[in-house]
């Protein structure tokens, strides 16, 4: 998800909230306000977690709903934060702007009463927590396969949270579409609560099969390829998978880098960027099982734009859903693609396999031009060396951060109609 489709969707959902809101200006429009945010952006932030698949093609791929799920969560944060502040400052605010006595909490007697008082008491308390979360998934102080279980804390922060506001909110709110609106939210984050709770998340696009082999691809890149058997539902070139070859350390997100045969057998390339995956080659060999959930993701480079310029940009690693979309070029021999560039970034030429086969299936495939940077050579891409020459362009791209990053900004000021087509794999 671009910058700007991500603000437009969270502007869009602070919208609909705010469209509910009775405006009025007190102590107490303050704090329900900030309250009513903060359990609404949380209970999205829990519904966003479960991975609905209705929301897939909507938000355009699960890397960009965890992209949402993450601004969504910090939103959350924030307005909590703010509504705690208020609290504190509640006689300077109340003095300055005066009470609104039709916004107080609900009487409740008997054992409601009690609950609302054990509600009250659960709200800061749970807020440190929620903050001590979010903080540390954010600078990433805790390795994954300890964050991940650290996480798992979450649901029940947030049914401590929902039973708060529920129980502290305005009578008169169930009476109005602000109450019904935050119900909603609240029964849905509370039903994601509960699948989470019970590992029941990407259940249904789960499946189990077996490394067939594990090659060494270049010094830091491993080829594996898993049988999954007759029961894997097929994939798309582009797509990618979460990928489980120990219970432990939970699944992690590689592209699919071959076409789907209809045979099972699915290919990742995976290079060694962190802890986890420097230690995979010692780890995995033939024979060993494997949990794979998906397919996911809705970055597909064929699907450009009538009469756009088609450009496609790869970085390292990143080429490997290009590698899928060319194989399924040779796969079903469809002779209406679109002309496409191809520009290949490599650390270096010599011992790169890929070069390999990409100018071999580049020989097979008339509309395909390949251009190959060797970083060694001291060879950078550039935003002049896409030669974009229509009024229409789609940027197709996957790879560091860093080079997308100063591709965009080179880009900001052309002339012509881009889009700028790019995943984001920080599920954290």
């Amino acid at each position: 998800m671009t910058n700007l489709r991500l603000r437009l969707s969270l502007l869009a959902l602070l919208a609909l909230q705010l469209s509910t809101w009775q405006w009025g200006v007190s102590y107490e429009q303050f704090l329900t306000l900030s309250g009513y945010l903060a359990i609404n952006f949380m209970s999205l932030t829990m519904i966003l977690a479960v991975r609905p698949a209705y929301l897939e093609s909507i938000l355009g791929g699960l890397d960009q709903m965890y992209h949402l799920h993450k601004w969504t969560g910090i939103l959350a944060v924030i307005f909590a934060l703010g509504h705690w502040l208020i609290e504190m400052a509640d006689d300077v605010l109340k003095t300055l702007f005066g009470k609104d006595r039709s916004l107080r909490e609900s009487d409740f007697t008997g054992l409601l009463d009690g609950l609302q008082d054990m509600a009250e008491d659960l709200g800061e308390p749970s807020l440190y927590l929620l903050i001590a979360l979010v903080t540390i998934t954010l600078v990433r102080w805790i390795p994954y396969r300890f964050w991940r279980y650290l996480h798992r804390v979450m649901p029940l922060i947030y049914i401590a949270l929902a039973a708060h506001a529920l129980l502290l909110a305005p009578m008169i709110w169930w009476q109005q579409a602000t109450g019904w609106l935050m119900a909603v939210l609240m029964v849905g984050g509370t039903i994601a609560s509960v699948q989470s709770l019970t590992g029941q998340i990407g259940r249904t696009h789960r499946w189990k099969g077996l490394v067939q082999s594990v090659k060494q691809a270049s010094q830091n890149t491993i080829e594996v390829v898993c049988d999954m058997g007759k029961s894997w539902p097929g994939h798309k070139a582009g797509q990618f998978a979460l990928v489980s070859f120990d219970a432990g350390e939970g699944a992690h997100p590689f592209t699919l880098s071959s076409a789907d045969q209809k045979n099972g057998l699915l290919s990742f390339q995976i290079k060694a960027l962190g802890d986890y995956t420097r230690t995979l080659p010692g780890v995995i060999k033939s024979g060993s099982k494997v949990t794979i959930e998906g397919p996911y993701g809705c970055f597909k480079p064929e699907n450009g734009r009538a009469k756009a310029q088609q450009i496609w940009v790869a970085g390292g690693i990143g080429i490997t859903p290009f590698l899928a979309a060319l194989e399924n070029r040779m796969l079903t021999r469809v002779e209406i693609y679109p002309e496409v560039t191809l520009h290949y970034c490599t650390q270096t030429v010599q011992g790169d396999p890929n070069v390999l086969r990409l100018k071999n299936l580049a020989e097979h495939l008339p509309q395909i031009t390949l251009m190959v940077y060797d970083n060694q050579k001291d060879q950078r891409l550039s935003a002049d060396q896409l030669h974009i020459h229509s009024k229409k362009a789609d940027i197709w791209f996957c790879g560091p951060q860093g080079l997308a990053s100063a591709l965009r900004q080179d880009l900001k000021n052309h002339q012509a109609s881009l889009r700028f087509h790019q995943e984001r794999f920080e599920f954290r």
